[in-house]
């Protein structure tokens, strides 16, 4: 009998070997991924789906046994967090708390967040409320990860431990951690959003399409993360496979993207005005210039870091004082580069502006501006801007008027 104990308390009773173990834990980690984007991200926080009311429990119940993280608690800080991004206000910024902080101590930052009682009320509203939710989930959250250790403990016996401390680390360091902290520190940009959300990689299948973060931070209440033709966001795989299926429905998608959607199927989902223009700025104005400028001036033409010169998006907003010191050093060298941030920095701010008469004037001066500057991709730029309806806005005057 003593045998018998020993020998379960040491394997288990599966008696599995390490490769088991290991295939074992990816699953069980990919499931907790996909119940965080699909069900967590993707419908409860900004609605761009909805699922089967079985499958949506499902995954409500994944999350108790395997994260102890409350619904409304999760939703209410992301949804905090897009509101206020890399802001004194946003939960969990890397330009905040620093990005080491973040790295590793992602979830203490969100306990703290999850403790502000208005903040739950404010942003929690729309989550499951049901009895199940009030008597269990909420209240006894912790108990999910613990029925999971003796689950893990049953079926591996002590190296079924060290799966469950892995399964409690998971989210933790590849959600709060890699995703919130290095989605806004490094990699490229698609969309100029006002914060710094930064797309990890286009091959976004680790963390279930979490990757592809600047796209989610420019089209929020879309279901699919991925734009360009060469991004893969693997949770829209798995959401268009429910739907083949008949257990989710898509109820946004980014306008990029409707020609992909049947008929009715889904409401288009455009970007804002305000990153829709500067994006446009950036890639019509701000870089031919940059572009033409060194061919003009050639080896005389000085050299900045690539870090600085994208900085010119944003003008600057991100830098430390002794880079944006560096970086306007480098602007005032060229007249034409000079003009282009001033009147960038001015278009940010009119797009700003939530008065339409007032933002209508301010436009029609800007391009006004923009037509005397003498700098051909700007005037191009301007016109297309006064003709089209991106800045909400009375009628504009006619150049000239």
């Amino acid at each position: 009998m003593f045998d018998r104990l020993l020998d379960l308390a040491s394997h288990g009773l599966l008696h599995a070997g390490l490769g088991v173990m290991l295939v074992y834990l990816l699953v069980m980690t990919q499931l907790t991924i996909l119940t965080v984007t699909l069900y967590l991200h993707r419908s409860q926080t900004h609605r761009s789906v909805d699922f089967h009311p079985a499958l949506a429990h499902a995954f409500r119940f994944w999350s108790w046994l395997t994260t102890a993280m409350v619904t409304r608690d999760w939703v209410a800080v992301h949804r905090k967090h897009h509101a206020y991004a890399d802001t004194g206000q946003d939960p969990h910024s890397p330009y905040i708390v620093g990005i080491h902080s973040l790295l590793w101590r992602g979830t203490e930052l969100y306990t703290a967040a999850r403790q502000d009682r208005q903040l739950l009320a404010t942003y929690g509203r729309g989550t499951p409320d049901d009895w199940i939710e009030r008597h269990l989930y909420t209240p006894h959250c912790n108990w999910g990860p613990t029925l999971l250790a003796v689950i893990s403990l049953a079926l591996f016996g002590v190296g079924g431990m060290a799966i469950w401390a892995v399964q409690m680390m998971w989210i933790p360091f590849w959600g709060a951690g890699v995703v919130n902290g290095i989605g806004h520190w490094w990699g490229y940009r698609n969309f100029e959003t006002p914060d710094k959300s930064a797309n990890m990689m286009p091959l976004a299948i680790w963390v279930g399409g979490e990757e592809l973060h600047n796209n989610h931070h420019a089209f929020p209440s879309s279901a699919k993360f991925s734009v360009r033709r060469f991004e893969f966001d693997a949770g829209w795989l798995v959401i268009q496979t429910l739907s083949l299926l008949g257990l989710a429905r898509v109820r946004r998608i980014a306008v990029a993207e409707q020609a992909h959607m049947a008929a009715g199927t889904a409401r288009a989902v455009a970007l804002s005005p305000r990153v829709k223009v500067m994006t446009e700025f950036f890639r019509k104005v701000t870089l031919p210039v940059v572009r033409d400028e060194a061919r003009r001036q050639g080896s005389r033409h000085p050299k900045l870091a690539i870090r600085l010169r994208r900085a010119l998006a944003d003008g600057g907003r991100w830098l430390s004082a002794d880079e944006r010191e560096r970086l306007n050093a480098w602007i005032e060298t060229q007249p034409c580069l000079r003009t282009i941030c001033q009147l960038r920095g001015q278009l940010a701010a009119l797009m700003e502006m939530r008065n339409a008469e007032r933002a209508a004037e301010a436009l029609s001066q800007w391009v006004r501006a923009a037509q005397a500057s003498g700098i051909g991709a700007l005037q191009r730029f301007a016109l297309s801007l006064s003709e089209s309806r991106a800045v909400p806005r009375a009628p504009l005057r006619r150049l000239g008027e």
